[in-house]
């Protein structure tokens, strides 16, 4: 009797101590492992992944990282979140635009967070609430072939997309991801329904090609599959920079009465129910800081500082240098349903 009591009590004290390692003690902390957090990434993944290898390098954190594929970008990451919603697993979103962003939050997804250097963002680049925080701006503008297209004949707008003279020799990516949703989403809010159903129908009249995304969009007009085309900074940048690509950048609608010129912010969102909270603090304050900013404006990316404390200069035009389209990115949010809806329709694409 009494070496089989022993034999449980030895067993029980062996069962206790795995379990208190699963719940808390050898570095783990009721919220998750303190020395583990997920971000799902929808920037690019050559232009996030070093940032977040570095500080996982300095501060011996494990980051697990899940990346979004360019032909979905951001709405796989924003889908994946939705539907793991009754058990997250990511703690942070790191998109590369804003319009999914604030999906989730109008879905009550996201929870309110500090980082350290939220002070420094001005506050149309924030939430009220603080579940979100903008940064590292990119511009949405015209790539144009400049080997197919003289100086002064390059088009000044995104009207021109539907001009007839460049039917079948311009390209948007699809409208219904990344930037280029987040754009369409935003024209609506500014023109209203009529103006821009209008607007896209117009385009597919005039046969404006939909690559899967924005940097496919750079990489043919780069090779002269298209006169020219709409896409983002950072994807322009590289083929201007890195490869030699005989392109230029048009920064459109920059007449008098014109639209502006749109700029779309990372944003960085805590997911609500973050497993592991204490880390995902920590990891937020790292990437929203001076030091990330200039990094990715130095790097091929050429993104724009937001942070009135980082001291980096832009290799591109930004919304203090040229005019910006006035834009209420909550209530361009608020109209995504209906307005993919539309073009899921009109361009009979998933």
């Amino acid at each position: 009797m009494h070496i089989r009591t022993t034999t449980r009590t030895l067993r029980e004290a062996l069962l206790l101590a795995a379990f208190a390692g699963l719940c808390g003690c050898g570095g783990l902390t009721p919220e998750g492992d303190s020395d583990r957090v997920v971000i799902y990434a929808a920037l690019d993944e050559e232009f996030s992944k070093p940032i977040l290898e570095e500080y996982e390098a300095e501060t011996g954190v494990r980051v697990d990282a899940k990346y979004d594929v360019e032909s979905t970008k951001t709405v796989g990451l924003t889908n994946a979140i939705i539907a793991e919603a009754d058990r997250p697993r990511a703690d942070l979103f790191w998109n590369n635009e804003i319009l999914n962003t604030l999906r989730l939050h109008r879905l009550g997804l996201l929870e309110s967070f500090a980082p350290e250097h939220a002070d420094a963002i001005p506050d149309q680049y924030k939430a009220d609430d603080g579940t979100w925080y903008g940064f590292a701006a990119r511009a949405r503008v015209l790539i144009v072939n400049t080997d197919l297209v003289p100086e002064s004949d390059r088009p000044t707008s995104i009207l021109d997309l539907a001009d007839p003279r460049w039917k079948g020799k311009a390209a948007i990516a699809k409208p219904l991801f990344g930037t280029t949703a987040s754009h369409a989403a935003c024209l609506f809010e500014a023109w209203g329904d009529e103006k821009a159903k209008q607007y896209f129908r117009d385009l597919k009249a005039n046969e404006v090609a939909i690559p899967s995304g924005n940097k496919q969009v750079a990489q043919d007009v780069a090779s002269g599959r298209f006169a020219f085309g709409l896409t983002d900074t950072d994807d322009a940048m590289v083929m201007i920079e890195r490869l030699g690509a005989p392109v230029a950048i048009v920064y459109p609608d920059q007449d008098e009465g014109g639209l502006g010129t749109l700029f779309i912010p990372n944003t960085l969102a805590r997911i609500k129910g973050s497993p592991h909270a204490p880390a995902a603090d920590e990891l937020a304050s790292a990437i929203i800081s001076p030091k990330v900013e200039a990094a990715l404006a130095a790097g091929p990316s050429a993104q724009i500082p937001l942070l009135e404390t980082t001291d980096a200069s832009a290799r591109v035009e930004t919304p203090r240098s040229i005019k910006a389209m006035t834009v209420d990115f909550e209530a361009a949010a608020a109209r995504w349903d209906e307005v993919a809806q539309f073009i899921r329709e009109e361009f009979a694409t998933d």
